[in-house]
């Protein structure tokens, strides 16, 4: 059966109380905003944003709305809920539609997570990263692990239908003890959703002037390896199935569907500075810096910044190395000839399995996902 494209929409909130060594997204702490952009003054901007998106709607409504940063809950609850609304207000939220925000576990209330709640969000995704006072602070993060059950807790209190735990594996100094612990805590936790990343030095980030400095000496791959290995072991015993390489989810109406949205190259608007969105075949981006979108949109200017077309190659590219990434795979079908003729060699290596006339990469797959795309779209 044919998927049908759904429309979902980005809220992308800048703030962070301290910046993560470790993080490139988007982000400032207030020491780094300029004039203009300021968090009691966001939620206006970027519901101005929101409202100049009606006339390129055509007429869908908004399956997914993810809130993302920084920490969106560096802002009022009420604020949340006030974008939330202007979402709705001007392109419409489709009956059943997931609204999530992420959370830092020291950024909540009982009384701020029951407002997000009455407000219409029915999914949180908790940045946990780790259960291990010494790997969080070589990533720089401040919340105390003890405050982690019990922010969970209050988001159940709320009425919160579905709870993410988002897990970070592969910091130096973290020992495979370690890792265990943080996975023995999510699932002490028992959430709807667990997300679990290496870690990725980015260019450009305090963390990669460390490694490069020899400050830290990020594992081997082998260790990452196994890392990955223990996550899916323990989270798999926990009744937590994986659906993308680094996600499992207690069934599939647990599974995050804005992710979903976007590894099946649906539609979306992004708002917010640096945003992308994509519709339509076109992909764009906004201004990046908070204080140039703020200035855009006081104008009454678009916050965009550039785009591209998307051909059809590129297109196809992106739809087999998104796609391959899924318990649900690719349809043979839908693979060139050119590809089709890699399947027998990829399965020869247990990189992958052919199932339902689907290819669905192995256990042993998922750990070399890239060069098995690589195989594919070469």
């Amino acid at each position: 059966m044919t998927r049908g494209r759904a429309l979902g929409v980005y809220v992308h909130v800048p703030f962070c109380s301290v910046r993560c060594g470790y993080c490139d997204f988007n982000t400032y702490t207030a020491d780094e905003l300029g004039e203009g952009a300021t968090r009691a003054s966001y939620a206006d901007t970027a519901i101005a944003e929101i409202v100049r998106s009606a006339p390129a709607a055509g007429g869908r409504t908004v399956e997914t709305v993810f809130f993302g940063g920084g920490t969106p809950t560096q802002l009022p609850a009420d604020d949340l809920v006030r974008m939330l609304g202007a979402v709705d207000d001007v392109l419409g939220l489709a009956a059943g539609a997931e609204v999530t925000t992420e959370a830092n576990p020291d950024s909540v209330t009982p009384e701020s997570l029951a407002t997000l709640r009455r407000g219409g969000f029915n999914r949180i995704s908790f940045g946990v990263q780790s259960a291990v006072p010494h790997v969080l602070a070589t990533l720089e993060r401040t919340h105390d692990p003890a405050r982690v059950p019990q922010a969970v807790r209050w988001a159940r209190e709320a009425g919160f239908e579905q709870v993410s735990v988002d897990l970070i594996y592969g910091t130096p100094g973290e020992s495979m003890d370690d890792w265990r612990a943080s996975l023995d805590q999510a699932v002490a936790l028992e959430p709807d959703h667990v997300s679990a990343y290496a870690l990725i030095v980015e260019q450009g980030t305090a963390f990669a002037r460390k490694v490069r400095r020899g400050e830290v000496v990020m594992p081997d791959d082998d260790q990452t390896a196994d890392k990955y290995l223990l996550a899916d072991e323990l989270l798999t015993s926990a009744g937590l199935g994986w659906y993308e390489l680094s996600n499992w989810a207690r069934d599939e109406g647990a599974q995050c569907r804005h992710n979903v949205l976007y590894w099946h190259s649906d539609d979306w608007f992004g708002f917010g500075p640096g945003a992308h969105s994509h519709l339509a075949g076109e992909r764009w981006w906004n201004v990046k810096h908070p204080a140039a979108y703020a200035q855009r949109l006081a104008a009454d200017e678009s916050p965009r910044h550039d785009g591209e077309t998307i051909d059809a190659a590129t297109a196809e590219i992106e739809r087999i190395m998104l796609q391959t990434r899924l318990r649900t795979g690719l349809e043979l079908a839908s693979l060139s000839p050119d590809a089709r003729a890699q399947v027998a060699d990829l399965a020869a290596r247990d990189l992958v399995t052919v199932f339902d006339d689907r290819l669905v990469l192995t256990l042993t797959g998922r750990l070399l996902a890239d060069a098995v795309v690589r195989q594919l779209v070469d």
